[in-house]
């Protein structure tokens, strides 16, 4: 896939899942006022990547965020095995150590095979932060903060966003990538 059709993939999961089922509550905001930053890393390799997450973590700690409040760093193709991925996110933590914006800057993650410790693979709850490809959510603490203090009962998405993906079920996942 070329970027162009990486993008458009996580637009979609954006706008139908993250959006759509709300898993998200604070996400349709950013989202409508063009906010969101989508990147896309096409790095050979792990460090390749981590040279593409320090130019992110640099450009969302200088720029405005009325510009851009978040940013999304995709890899289509590098990290597929998703406890590679999820080993990978030690290092991600600690590039954002190295830029000094703890408490300033945190990492989401999203992956196509995201699996909660003590889950079955196919467990609907997994699917809260399953992504069409490996994701790096560079967030805005002070972000967080302000939709977490509007939102009342923050504590309960998670519980609401299981509750959600376990109503639809696999048929209704898979229902909302099918193609009119």
């Amino acid at each position: 896939m070329n970027d162009e059709e990486v993008i458009a993939a996580t637009r979609e999961w954006l706008e139908k899942a993250v959006i759509g089922l709300n898993l998200c509550p604070f996400a349709k905001a950013v989202y409508v006022k063009n906010q969101v930053r989508i990147v896309v890393s096409q790095a050979r390799h792990l460090d390749g990547l981590l040279e593409d997450l320090d130019r992110e973590l640099d450009f969302l700690a200088e720029v405005d965020p009325e510009t851009t409040d978040t940013t999304l760093l995709i890899h289509p193709t590098l990290l597929p095995d998703f406890l590679d991925f999820n080993d990978f996110l030690q290092l991600a933590d600690a590039a954002v150590e190295e830029h000094e914006l703890e408490g300033i800057i945190q990492i989401a993650s999203f992956h196509p095979r995201f699996q909660f410790e003590g889950t079955e693979p196919d467990d609907m709850g997994n699917f809260t932060n399953r992504a069409p490809f490996p994701t790096l959510h560079l967030l805005r603490e002070a972000s967080i903060e302000r939709a977490v203090a509007a939102f009342p009962e923050a504590e309960t998405i998670y519980e609401r966003n299981i509750e959600t993906l376990t109503a639809l079920g696999p048929a209704g996942w898979q229902a909302l990538w099918r193609k009119p």
